[in-house]
């Protein structure tokens, strides 16, 4: 009784397997000339090979359908063999539609290294290339889900009933979702105006990092010593935070030294002008001594030395600090911060005020 129930089956299966290997066939000559075409142009070669697995699935997959599809209705289980093989399909054009956008993301990005010394138009590139690219990519999946769901009768009835409920539904989604939205809303905002950009250097509660991956509703921010700061999307919309390269990856340092009023300040500028040319972290625009305070016990004085970036203007304000004190220590140990006392041989010991 099974054999003669699903006996008509047979010439079908054996149609379905002949589809299926011309579709891989075809898939295998199609693959091998469009690899051809596309290695003359990266961006599209990326997206070739991202999309490739994808199409080996899509490529059967349509083969079988379209033989279901021809079949009787009459036969046994076809209803339920053509709605298995309809969810695979979605699921394969998903992957292919996933698979195409990130291939498109990392196409832009081989086209845009970061590797070079002016690289901000590149950042720039990046930080929308990755931001987009996940927000499409999770648009795709969530359309794919739903056509799945669609094909279920029960789902569709149910979204009936929730689209007839819209008024109270909404409103409990929308407060309970309201901060997914809200970073899905500031990562559309980041990705158009760019405030910042993938590595960019910034300061957020009062810690030094690199920007270093920018997710659908998160930023990963790479503190300077290896920690990794997780921040969400909205609260850059919300709070004000620094950028050191916003615009431009060079900046200025300074170093503050508190001395005695007997340093002669020429030789300590020229010291300071020997240490930055001396140094590679100086881009030679700014290498400045200034007396920026003066009190009772000591004058102030402020180093004020330009580089590139923000981690070689680090590197070179230390090295201006260790060079100065040095200097000083070996040239004029007097001015050195010290505690002073006048002592009068006729009225005994008068201290005066302390000069640090």
């Amino acid at each position: 009784m099974f054999w003669s129930a699903y006996a008509p089956w047979l010439p079908v299966l054996g149609v379905a397997v002949v589809a299926a290997l011309l579709a891989l066939l075809a898939k295998r000559i199609s693959r091998v000339v469009i690899f051809r075409v596309a290695r003359y142009s990266p961006l599209v070669d990326v997206v070739v090979r991202q999309c490739d697995r994808a199409a080996s699935l899509l490529f059967p997959l349509v083969a079988l359908q379209v033989v279901w599809q021809g079949a009787p209705d009459d036969l046994q289980s076809i209803q339920g063999v053509r709605h298995v093989t309809g969810l695979l399909l979605i699921a394969a054009v998903t992957w292919l539609a996933v698979s195409a956008m990130r291939g498109v993301a990392e196409g832009v990005i081989k086209l845009h290294p970061v590797d070079g010394f002016d690289n901000l138009q590149a950042r720039r590139i990046h930080t929308q290339t990755r931001v987009l690219s996940r927000i499409a990519m999770g648009a795709a999946l969530v359309a794919g889900i739903s056509f799945a769901l669609m094909t279920f009768p029960g789902a569709r009835q149910l979204g009936a009933s929730l689209l007839a409920s819209a008024g109270v539904a909404g409103l409990v989604a929308g407060i309970a979702a309201r901060s997914v939205f809200g970073n899905l809303i500031a990562g559309l905002q980041i990705a158009l105006s760019q405030p910042f950009r993938i590595d960019d250097v910034l300061i957020i509660e009062g810690e030094w990092g690199r920007v270093e991956e920018i997710t659908g509703t998160y930023v990963v921010l790479r503190i300077w010593d290896e920690r990794r700061l997780i921040i969400p999307l909205q609260w850059f919309v919300e709070h004000p935070f620094q950028n050191w390269t916003r615009s431009s990856a060079e900046l200025l340092g300074t170093v503050f030294l508190s001395v005695d009023y007997s340093l002669p300040l020429e030789p300590l500028r020229e010291e300071a002008r020997r240490v930055c040319e001396a140094s590679p972290d100086w881009d030679k625009r700014v290498c400045l001594v200034q007396v920026t305070d003066a009190t009772e016990r000591s004058m102030q004085l402020r180093v004020l030395v330009s580089s590139a970036s923000s981690g070689q203007n680090f590197d070179l304000r230390c090295a201006v600090r260790e060079a100065l004190i040095a200097f000083i220590q070996r040239e004029h140990p007097d001015s050195l911060p010290r505690l002073r006392a006048d002592v009068n041989a006729a009225d005994g010991v008068s201290p005066l005020p302390a000069v640090a």
